[in-house]
C-alpha cells in the first residue's frame, strides 16, 4: 500500500528565508499524524507544498504513491487557512454547489454533514455559523470525495474550548474510521489528545518525531506510599538520597521503570503502604520547549 504522505528532502527558501529545510515526513496508513511546531515554524508552508499549492525549491513529495496535483488529488481532502463559503448560501447548499464543482454526487452532502454533527443546522445561512460550525463544514467540504487522506491546517485555531473539543471529537471519529489524518497545530493539549504519532518541527526543519509516549520518555518512577516520610527514608537508603524527591505527597525517583518491581518489594517488605507506582513521564510541555530549544540552538 502506497504510504499517505512521504516527502525526501523537501526544501522552500523564498529568496534569503528559508521557511522548510531539508524535511522528512512519513505519514502511515489509517493513523492521525500531529505536525506540531510554534507560529512560524514552516508547518502551513510544509502544507501547501503537499497539495501542490506552492513550488518546492528542492526535494520530493509523494501524497497515496503520487506527485502533488496529480489526478486532480484523487483520494485527498484538505481545509488549508480556514474555510471560505458563499454566507449567504446554507451550509447545505454551499456543500452542494462544491459536489457539483467536484463532479461527486450531492447525496454525499448529507453523509459529510452528519460526519462533521451539522445536520441541524444545514439549512441556515453560513453567514450566521459560528467559527465552530464555520470549521466543520469546512471539514465536510474536504470529505465530500471520501477521501483517504485528510489534511488539516491549525482546525481548532480560534474556536472557543467547547468548538475544540468539537473538533477533537471529530479528527478521532476521522481516525477510527480509516481515514488518515494530517493535522498541524501549535496547540500540545490537542495534539497529545489525538494523535497516534507527532512530528516536532522548528525553523521549517524536523527535531523529533514519534509517539507522544516516546517524546515524553519515561525518566523515573512515581510512588505513592503511605506513610509517605518513611516511604522516603526508605527509598533513599534503597536506590541513594540524591535520587529521591518528594512532591505532591509522593515519591519522584530517578532510577530506571524496570526496577519498580524491586522497589516495591523492598517498601512493602518494610511495612510501608504502596498504593501507585508507575513509570514518571516528562511533561510534554516541557518536552516540547526542550526540544524547540535545542531545534534553534542547531540551526543558529
Amino acid at each position: 500500500m502506497d504510504l499517505p504522505v512521504r516527502t525526501q528532502g523537501l526544501t522552500k527558501r523564498y529568496g534569503g528565508l528559508t521557511a522548510v529545510r531539508d524535511l522528512n515526513l512519513t505519514v502511515r496508513p489509517g493513523e492521525v499524524y500531529g505536525f506540531l511546531g510554534p507560529n512560524g515554524a514552516g508547518k502551513t508552508t510544509t502544507l501547501r507544498m503537499l497539495l501542490g499549492l506552492v513550488r518546492p525549491t528542492a526535494g520530493t513529495v509523494r501524497l497515496l504513491g503520487r506527485p502533488p496535483g496529480a489526478g486532480r488529488l484523487t483520494g485527498v481532502g484538505a481545509l488549508i487557512e480556514g474555510p471560505a463559503f458563499y454566507p449567504y448560501l446554507s451550509g447545505r447548499d454551499n456543500l452542494r454547489v462544491l459536489a457539483r464543482y467536484a463532479g461527486v454526487d450531492t447525496a454525499r452532502v448529507a453523509v459529510v454533514l452528519d460526519l462533521v454533527d451539522l445536520t441541524d443546522r444545514a439549512g441556515d445561512r453560513y453567514a450566521g455559523y459560528s467559527l465552530g460550525m464555520k470549521q466543520r463544514l469546512g471539514v465536510a467540504a474536504a470529505l465530500l470525495k471520501d477521501p483517504r487522506l485528510l489534511i488539516l491546517d491549525e482546525p481548532t485555531n480560534g474556536l472557543d474550548p467547547a468548538g475544540m473539543a468539537d473538533m477533537r471529537t471529530l479528527i478521532r471519529r476521522l481516525g477510527a474510521s480509516g481515514c488518515t489524518v494530517l493535522f498541524s497545530s501549535h496547540l500540545l493539549g490537542e495534539v497529545e489528545q489525538v494523535c497516534d504519532r507527532v512530528g516536532v518541527v522548528s525553523r521549517g526543519r524536523m527535531i523529533a518525531e514519534g509517539s507522544v509516549a516516546d517524546l515524553r520518555g519515561a525518566t523515573g518512577l512515581r510512588v505513592l506510599a503511605d506513610p509517605v516520610d518513611d516511604a522516603a527514608a526508605l527509598a533513599r537508603e534503597l536506590v541513594g538520597a540524591d535520587r529521591v524527591r518528594v512532591v505532591d505527597g509522593g515519591l519522584d525517583l530517578a532510577v530506571e521503570p524496570d526496577r519498580a518491581a524491586w522497589l516495591n518489594a523492598g517498601l512493602v517488605g518494610a511495612g510501608v503502604a504502596v498504593r501507585e507506582l508507575r513509570p514518571r513521564e516528562r511533561d510534554l510541555e516541557q518536552v516540547f520547549f526542550d526540544l524547540i530549544e535545542k531545534g534553534t540552538a542547531d540551526v543558529a
